[in-house]
């Protein structure tokens, strides 16, 4: 723990000395010089023991402060060739789309003919047991009542014809 810190004063001390050994006597300093002040690499990455202890930890820099490039500019050329291109994909994938729809619409409409088909076989496979004595209504019970469905016969018995 004592090297650590003797190690961290050493350090600190060489960095201060630099710093005084690169500043000019303030008598050679023009106006102009004076009023500009150019930080080097070395004078902005030098700095003090911070208080927290953390001499890893850099300075924060502001966003607005930070230089940023403005990107590779393209002709006109390219970036019609690109417009063009982009153009004929988006047209691919919207085809692709419509194409996966129709498909999934078929299935659907397919899935619902095959359903009414199957009602319809259901409904002419069925036994029909036509009930006249009303009274045989009120003997059954209930679970035989369950099963008892109320269907148009006219349509049967015009059929059987």
């Amino acid at each position: 723990m004592a090297n650590e810190n003797e190690t961290e004063d050493k350090v600190l001390s060489i960095l201060t000395n630099l710093k005084q050994q690169e500043q000019p006597s303030e008598s050679k300093i023009s106006k102009n010089e004076k009023k500009k002040p150019k930080k080097s690499a070395t004078e902005v990455s030098l700095r003090g023991k911070p208080k927290s202890g953390r001499f890893w930890k850099s300075k924060k820099e502001r966003f607005n402060s930070i230089n940023k490039t403005k990107g590779i500019r393209l002709n006109f050329e390219k970036k019609a060739a690109l417009r063009i291109e982009l153009q004929n994909v988006k047209n691919l994938s919207h085809q692709l789309q419509n194409q996966q729809k129709e498909k999934e619409e078929a299935r659907k409409e397919k899935r619902r003919e095959n359903l009414k088909r199957t009602e319809e076989n259901k409904r002419k496979s069925e036994i029909v047991q036509v009930i006249t004595n009303t009274k045989k209504l009120k003997r059954m019970k209930k679970k035989q009542l369950r099963f008892i469905e109320k269907r148009d016969t006219s349509q049967i018995i015009n059929a059987n014809k």
